[in-house]
Parts: C-alpha cells; structure tokens; sequence
C-alpha cells in the first residue's frame, strides 16, 4: 500500500482588496477564486512559501 502524500486544506478567509498585487497574485496562483473558498494543494516548500506570504488573508489545515 502506497503512502498517501500530504496535503493543505486552505481557506481564504479575508479580502484581497486593499493589498498589493503581489497578494492577489498568490492567491489566484493558489487556485482561490473567491471568499470562504477551499482548496487542496500538495505541502511542499512552494506552496508553504506561498501560504506564508498571505497568511493574513487564509486559514490552512493539514488534511
């Protein structure tokens, strides 16, 4: 049985608006459309980078 990869549930919990354009663009790479939005993304160093640069604006879970 193969082990099963870790992954990251993450939420967007506040609005983009009024942050750089740097944050938006983050959150678009992360696949998050829209508010209370969640998605699934695989935990590896680039997206850890990429939730910690818009840890203000998500929530994340282990899954």
């Amino acid at each position: 049985m193969a082990a099963q990869a870790k992954k990251l549930k993450i939420t967007q919990v506040k609005s983009g608006i009024g942050y750089p354009r740097w944050a938006k663009a983050t959150l678009k790479a992360l696949g998050i459309r829209r508010m209370q939005q969640t998605v699934q993304q695989p935990d590896n160093p680039a997206i850890r980078g990429m939730v910690f640069r818009i840890r203000h604006l998500v929530k994340v879970e282990e899954v």
